[in-house]
């Protein structure tokens, strides 16, 4: 008995266009069919085979923050991720390096949830 996958994320979130604006926009996010449920929202791709599902009606604080509750994303290329974030005006955390060498920055969305962009341990440079 085990796990096969992460399937997906899902996050409560206030505004669901305010929401779809920055994760189209920011994260570059594929949005991908959602049933039709009873309650607004929308779904996109992460990665090969995971999702984040976005549920509007958040009427409940958000508690996040890159030292606590945050998702991560692994990314192809730090360097052009700032550039981008820089060129679209989207705060971010300073990269840091972590312990096992990874790179790593945070976003942070309308909502307050933090989202972290990271590299492969060992690929950051000495």
């Amino acid at each position: 008995m085990r796990f096969t996958e992460l399937n997906h994320i899902a996050l409560h979130v206030e505004d669901v266009e305010a929401s779809c604006e920055f994760y189209e926009r920011v994260l570059k996010l594929e949005k991908i069919a959602r049933p039709a449920f009873g309650f607004p929202g929308v779904w996109y791709r992460l990665g090969e085979c995971q999702e984040l599902h976005l549920i509007g009606e958040r009427d409940l604080p958000v508690h996040s923050h890159s030292r606590g509750t945050h998702w991560a994303l692994m990314v192809d290329d730090m360097d052009e991720w700032e550039a981008f974030l820089t060129e679209i005006g989207q705060p971010y955390l300073p990269r840091r390096v972590r312990p096992d060498k990874a790179y790593q920055i945070y976003v942070e969305d309308p909502d307050g949830h933090m989202i972290e962009f990271c590299t492969p341990p060992g690929s950051a440079a000495d």
